[in-house]
């Protein structure tokens, strides 16, 4: 299990010219606080929010300035979009086996076109096996979206790709800490030593539903998909929706995102394993995402 990583189990252009991207559904699922206002403050630019409202909408902090928005590839156009589907899925092996890899996966690259063909790869764990398969589920389903215009920002379709991507290590798949029958969870470990407790869930989930709904408000007032991507891995990851998955899970909805607008999606390479590790170090001590932020969009072109 890498650094940075969940504790183990138990703990205004026109409609007609508009680039096609992502429904956004505000409150879904779980409790509706329907007399609860909406926040809303998405069209604010993060720098001109206190460090105080970010935490508190958003659950981190982060400084535009030290993400380099221009890196990511391809444009927000929606003749992009089968092109940015179309690199992904010529990339689909490589993503996976780095993404598997991310999480101490022992499969080889070849090892893992192998399996992706259908061929059981001997003396090899059943574990890294069911993890490298159902990355590939979650990752197809993800481009079946994408590519029919269903890819939604929005809780169903995040338990969907987690149900998928962690039915094999996640204690409980498929929907946010507390929901289910199991308590607790969302703890770190650092790489740099130490542990960062998780979000309180609240009962039923609860309290992690009320920030994922506040994600929502702020994201839908957000312009530019790259930033929308890029605040929503941040901030899923910071929460610690689920058990087990979250960087996965993020990711993927992340990718779904620009993808939807003609970008390219988040694959970072085993060989930035320490960068992410450091990055992510200082997310969850601090709250401070602009490192991870600025990885992420580096590593999406």
């Amino acid at each position: 299990m890498n650094a940075a990583t969940d504790e183990p189990r138990g703990g205004a252009a026109s409609e007609r010219s508009r680039p096609r991207g992502p429904a956004y559904v505000q409150r879904p699922g779980g409790r509706v606080d329907a007399e609860r206002p909406a926040i809303q403050r998405g069209t604010l630019p993060g720098d001109q929010l206190t460090r105080t409202e970010k935490l508190s909408l958003l659950g981190i902090d982060w400084d535009w300035s030290g993400v380099d928005l221009t890196v990511i590839g391809g444009r927000n156009d929606s003749s992009m979009v089968e092109r940015s589907l179309a690199r992904f899925r010529a990339n689909l092996a490589v993503i996976i086996w780095d993404a598997a890899r991310l999480e101490g996966n022992n499969f080889t690259l070849p090892e893992v076109q192998t399996l992706l063909d259908g061929v059981t790869v001997e003396g090899k764990k059943i574990e890294d096996q069911q993890q490298v398969l159902a990355l590939n589920e979650a990752y197809k389903q993800l481009e079946r979206l994408v590519r029919t215009g269903d890819f939604m920002l929005t809780k169903q379709v995040s338990d969907e790709l987690h149900r998928l991507v962690a039915r094999h290590e996640a204690i409980e798949s498929g929907g946010f800490r507390g929901e289910g029958s199991v308590n607790g969870g969302g703890s770190v470990r650092l790489s740099s030593g130490g542990v960062v407790d998780g979000r309180e869930h609240g009962q039923g989930g609860s309290l992690l539903i009320e920030a994922f709904n506040d994600l929502m408000d702020y994201l839908g007032g957000v312009d530019d998909p790259r930033q929308r991507a890029l605040l929503y891995a941040a901030s899923a990851t910071r929460h610690q929706f689920y058990f087990d998955g979250n960087k996965r899970t993020a990711k993927l909805m992340a990718s779904g995102i620009l993808m939807s607008a003609g970008f390219s999606a988040i694959s970072v390479p085993y060989s930035r394993l320490y960068e992410q590790n450091v990055s992510l170090d200082r997310l969850f001590s601090t709250d401070d995402a602009t490192s991870y932020m600025n990885l992420l969009a580096d590593c999406a072109r």
